[in-house]
């Protein structure tokens, strides 16, 4: 009863918090803040804490713990998050005048600049890069033995779950172009090739926009992972929202979220073979549990572990830029994690890593002082990257550049914590579109000084 009154009084002060923060909570206006709360946080992360709290989660990882005290102690460092993640955010918004409710709602309402809209070198150095990505999808899909989203096509759904894994697993192409170029990149481009088509209505971003599109569906699905088409089409959502083009109203967002369920429905009967409808719609298995229960557990699990049966890795697992100079080897926590719990799946290749809240990593790294400098930091960093894409001028690139943003930090939460010391795709891809508008404005600049000069030099 104690842990249920501690959750509702840290769920009323962070939804407090995060509404202050981030300008909106509301669901007709999603922002980075509120796809935080309620996704990062509330529904991945603190309605499963309470239920482990009060020992009635019947979770397959949480009968892993050897110590049962953890229960007590995952839920008070998940309960922590909430509360000192947006406080943090909250300093830096105090600190630079951010009023996070008037500069969001203005940002909304702002039109979307037409940049380069008489230029073509904008658009030579956009087709050029979007054919590498293209490209790149379809190097990735060469690359792999057997294509998932082929064989469910052809109806051969026997050994759909095992082809799954040989694609994730057992790529045989350069991981950066898979990485960078095709999933990473091409979601990116369709967006921005979107924006410039409704800005410009000019055929040739239609027509590149529905080519970047179908790849960025391809890539998306290939593998027959869940969560990236959905991520994407939250995305597109966002675009479309952003734009003016879309008015979330209650009913669309009912009808957007029973069309997910019966996809992930279908997924999970045709892709996993499931049968048992009574433990599908359990709360702690199937996709409720998958969503509520599978992606905080492994906090649990770090902190039992770590320190315990698994010395602290004092930043071993840090990017290995970092530790590289330290002439030590890079060690994930989420796999480690995974080795103790299930060294089966390890044993038999189906075994990853065990992905959780990025405080897991943290701590696994240098216990509860990683916790609470971990949280500070990702608060500082997050909020950070919210003021600047606000702020900046609403033009395209920016635009997608924030959305890109706003998806990927709220998964990246409960994804691990060295992400956010040192991401190589999120500064490739900045300074990859920073640099070309940079470049763009450079020539425009220099051809207007020329212009000048000679329009100067004929008056003469």
């Amino acid at each position: 009863m104690l842990a249920f009154i501690i959750w509702v009084i840290v769920l009323a002060v962070s939804i407090k918090l995060f509404a202050s923060v981030s300008g909106s909570l509301s669901l007709t206006k999603p922002n980075l803040g509120s796809l935080i709360f309620y996704y990062s946080l509330l529904v991945s992360s603190y309605i499963g804490s309470l239920l482990i709290a009060l020992d009635i989660d019947h979770y397959y990882m949480i009968n892993k713990l050897h110590h049962d005290v953890y229960r007590y102690i995952g839920f008070g460092a998940v309960s922590f998050v909430m509360v000192f993640l947006p406080l943090s955010m909250l300093l830096v918004s105090r600190l630079a005048g951010f009023d996070a409710k008037k500069e969001f709602n203005d940002y909304l309402k702002k039109p979307v600049e037409n940049t380069f809209s008489q230029k073509n070198e904008f658009y030579l150095l956009f087709l050029g890069l979007s054919l590498i990505s293209m490209l790149a999808v379809a190097y990735t899909l060469l690359k792999t033995n057997q294509v998932p989203i082929f064989s469910l096509l052809k109806g051969n759904f026997s050994e759909l779950g095992l082809q799954r894994i040989e694609a994730a697993r057992n790529f045989h192409g350069n991981v950066y172009i898979r990485n960078i170029f095709a999933i990473a990149l091409t979601p990116l481009l369709s967006l921005i090739a979107y924006v410039y088509a409704v800005k410009t209505r000019h055929l040739k971003w239609i027509f590149l926009f529905f080519a970047l599109f179908a790849c960025a569906v391809a890539i998306s699905v290939y593998d027959l992972s869940k969560s990236p088409i959905f991520f994407y089409i939250i995305m597109y959502i966002f675009v479309r929202l952003y734009v003016g083009k879309l008015v979330l109203t209650w009913n669309k967002i009912i009808g957007y979220t029973l069309s997910g369920a019966v996809v992930i429905v279908g997924m999970y009967v045709f892709i996993q073979g499931v049968k048992d409808l009574e433990s599908f719609f359990s709360y702690s298995s199937g996709p409720i549990g998958r969503i509520i229960l599978a992606q905080i557990s492994p906090t649990y699990l770090h902190l039992d572990l770590f320190g315990n049966s698994i010395p602290f890795l004092n930043g071993r697992s840090l990017p290995s830029i970092v530790i590289g100079w330290f002439d030590l080897e890079q060690v994930r926590s989420a796999r480690l994690v995974m080795a103790n719990a299930f060294p089966n799946r390890i044993d038999d290749g189906t075994g990853g890593v065990l992905n959780t809240l990025f405080i897991a990593e943290a701590y696994a790294n240098f216990g509860y002082l990683g916790i609470i400098l971990g949280t500070m930091y990702v608060g500082v960093l997050v909020q950070l990257i919210y003021i600047i894409f606000i702020r900046l001028p609403k033009n395209p690139v920016f635009l997608c550049l924030f959305i890109y943003f706003s998806i990927n930090i709220p998964r990246t939460l409960v994804g691990g914590f060295t992400d956010f010391l040192f991401n190589p795709i999120w500064i490739f891809i900045t300074c990859l579109f920073a640099g070309i508008l940079l470049f763009i404005r450079f020539r425009l600049d220099l051809f207007a000084y020329f212009s000048r000069k000679k329009a100067a030099g004929n008056e003469r």
